[in-house]
């Protein structure tokens, strides 16, 4: 049913079952993947956000340093983001599931659907780390706008939080 999954792909730690899921629904379709990871600013662990983001005024008044010191912090955040890709590209063909991907600058939600949509995907699996509706609206949120805009069908994996459980303490009587 799904022969084609697109798996958006970020820093964070829901990372891995999302990998996992997509994983599995391709072993089981006999599908194959395609990996996304987005550069951004909207990502939590980006760097601040990238020159032609907030325009030329503002880097006018940075100091080389400055700006030298962000490159750094950006080719150390692209880079650990590419090697993640090829870390699960690598145990998807271990799983013998045909799978490729691509790490593109841009606004997450746009590019996942635009993604998807040139590469013709069936499903898009992305992640949801479960923000309440204020972070959402402060924040936004790439899986909301994915399940609107998406060109396929879209499966959101929950970013499992533990409740906190309160011990009872008895006592004797």
């Amino acid at each position: 049913m799904f022969k084609k999954i697109l798996v958006a792909i970020d820093s964070s730690s829901i990372n891995e079952l999302v990998f996992a899921k997509a994983l599995s629904l391709a072993q089981q379709n006999q599908g194959a993947l395609m990996l996304l990871h987005v550069l951004s600013a909207e990502e939590e662990d980006s760097p601040m956000p990238l020159p032609s983001e907030v325009g030329d005024l503002y880097w006018t008044t940075v100091s080389e340093v400055t700006l030298e010191n962000w490159l750094k912090q950006w080719e150390t955040y692209e880079s650990e983001c590419l090697e993640q890709l090829q870390k699960f590209t690598a145990q998807a063909h271990r799983s013998e599931i045909n799978t490729e991907f691509r790490q593109l600058p841009g606004s997450p939600g746009r590019t996942i659907c635009h993604l998807a949509w040139s590469w013709q995907a069936d499903l898009i699996v992305v992640g949801n780390r479960g923000r309440s509706r204020i972070g959402e609206l402060l924040l936004g949120s790439v899986s909301n706008y994915v399940l609107h805009h998406a060109p396929c069908s879209v499966l959101t994996v929950k970013h499992y939080i533990p409740k906190k459980t309160e011990s009872i303490n008895e006592e004797e009587t």
